[in-house]
């Protein structure tokens, strides 16, 4: 079975990150989406949040798990059994950030490759940052991610007030 861990903090999840996990699925027979929990960020949504709201996404995949982990990601790989990482790209300068993440990550085991996927033209601009800057401000978010997520970003800006 060909499977390939797409890591990231979702924070939240855009529908850039919704046409990888998608596209990725005729590649791979399953896609772990991996949702990042660091003790030095405070995120937006909860980890328990962040996968409630992918999960609820892809409700009609069953070949998509998601998941948390902590730690180095090529520590929760092995764990898993899992030689693919997936990540998109928007940019070149995605590239270079991701071009050494996969380095660090290479030199830490080769028993992990790496697969990188363009992003459709439409999503190209979107990231969850200026998401989450458009929504705190009030601004509509409607087609930058998934419409559940849409509500939830909505509450919680309208609950701080």
């Amino acid at each position: 079975m060909r499977v390939a861990l797409y890591p990231g903090s979702f924070d939240p999840i855009t529908t850039g990150h919704v046409d990888i996990v998608r596209r990725a699925l005729g590649v791979f027979d399953r896609v772990v989406v991996a949702v990042a929990v660091n003790a030095r960020k405070t995120p937006t949504f909860t980890d328990e949040e962040r996968v409630a709201l992918i999960s609820h996404c892809f409700a009609d995949a069953p070949e998509v798990e998601v998941v948390t982990f902590q730690g180095l990601l090529v520590d929760y790989c092995r764990q898993r059994g899992i030689r693919t990482v997936l990540r998109g790209l928007r940019a070149v300068s995605d590239f270079e950030f991701e071009f050494q993440l996969a380095s660090m990550n290479r030199r830490l085991t080769d028993q992990v490759d790496y697969i990188f996927m363009m992003t459709s033209e439409e999503h190209y601009y979107i990231s969850s940052s200026l998401v989450r800057e458009v929504a705190f401000n009030g601004g509509d978010v409607t087609g930058l991610v998934p419409e559940v997520v849409a509500r939830a970003l909505r509450e919680r800006y309208e609950a701080l007030g």
